[in-house]
This record gives C-alpha cells, structure tokens and sequence, in this order.
C-alpha cells in the first residue's frame, strides 16, 4: 500500500465529523464511543459540532488502533491527519 502524506491543512472539523459518521455507523462501536465518552444520543446530537465532543470521538478511535486505522482507509487519509485533527481540536 502506497504510503499517503498528512494534510496539515485539513479541516479538523470537517474530518472529525466524517470520522464521527463513521464511528456510528456500526452499532457495537457507536454504543462503545457513548460508554467511552460518556455522552448520550441526545448530547452526541446536540453536541457533534463543538470542538470537545469531536476531539473525544478522534480519541476514542485512537486508542483502539485497528479502528484508527479503518476508519482512515474508509475516509481516505493517512491516520495521522486523524490524530492531527484531534490535537487541533484540544488546542481550540
């Protein structure tokens, strides 16, 4: 597999929203994301677009690399633009 550069002018917003999208689509993983971050439907809903809840979505997948790196492929950037992402996000 060809080796990707990071995009350090990637949106970290938009990538995390993408990687959230992604993370929910598989019940078994959303309800983990929910337990792992302590949210509830209701405040992931109402919350998605702050900078916090994106962040800790980007952790959550993080630190479960296999999904870092899924979740990556399926979004088409290298894992580092993901954990970019989620250090930018920390810093606003």
């Amino acid at each position: 597999m060809p080796l990707r550069e990071t995009n350090p002018e990637r949106d970290p917003h938009a990538l995390a929203l993408q990687a959230l999208v992604w993370a929910l689509s598989e019940p078994p993983r959303a309800m983990r994301l929910l337990d792992v971050t302590g949210l509830d439907p209701r405040d992931l809903r109402a919350r998605a677009g702050e900078a916090e809840v994106l962040a800790a979505a980007l952790a959550f997948l993080e630190a479960h690399e296999p999904d870092l790196v899924a979740c990556a492929d399926a979004l088409g950037v290298p894992p580092a633009d993901i954990v970019a992402a989620r250090r930018a996000l920390e810093n606003q």
